[in-house]
C-alpha cells in the first residue's frame, strides 16, 4: 500500500498584510503633555524608567511639551503595560496602543 503525501498550499502575502520588519505586533508607550509637570521632571523620569541619556530623554520630552504628545518606545504587551505603569507612578500620563 502507498503512503499519501498531503502538501499544503502555498499561501503569499501582498506587502499590507506582511508584518513589518517580520515582528508580532507591538504596543506603542506614548507619554502626553500635561499642564503639571516641569520639563526638567519629564526629563529626569525618562531617564530612570527606560535609563536614557539625557539627550534622548530630552529629546522625547521636547516632543511632548511642543507636539502635545512622544512615541516612547515599541514593546510586547506586557512590556509597554510595565512602562506605562512606571510612568503613571511618577505622575506621567501615559497611554499605550497597539501598532500593528
Amino acid at each position: 500500500m502507498a503512503e499519501t503525501v498531503e502538501t499544503l498550499p502555498v499561501v503569499e502575502q501582498d506587502e499590507e498584510s506582511k508584518p513589518k520588519s517580520g515582528l508580532e505586533p507591538g504596543y506603542r508607550v506614548i507619554c502626553w503633555n500635561d499642564p503639571v509637570n516641569y520639563m526638567d521632571y519629564v526629563t529626569h523620569v525618562f531617564q530612570v524608567v527606560f535609563g536614557w541619556p539625557r539627550k534622548k530623554a530630552e529629546f522625547h520630552m521636547l516632543q511632548v511639551h511642543e507636539q502635545g504628545k512622544s512615541v516612547l518606545t515599541r514593546e510586547s504587551l506586557e512590556k509597554a503595560e510595565h512602562y506605562v505603569h512606571q510612568l503613571q507612578r511618577y505622575c506621567l500620563h501615559a497611554t499605550m496602543e497597539r501598532d500593528e
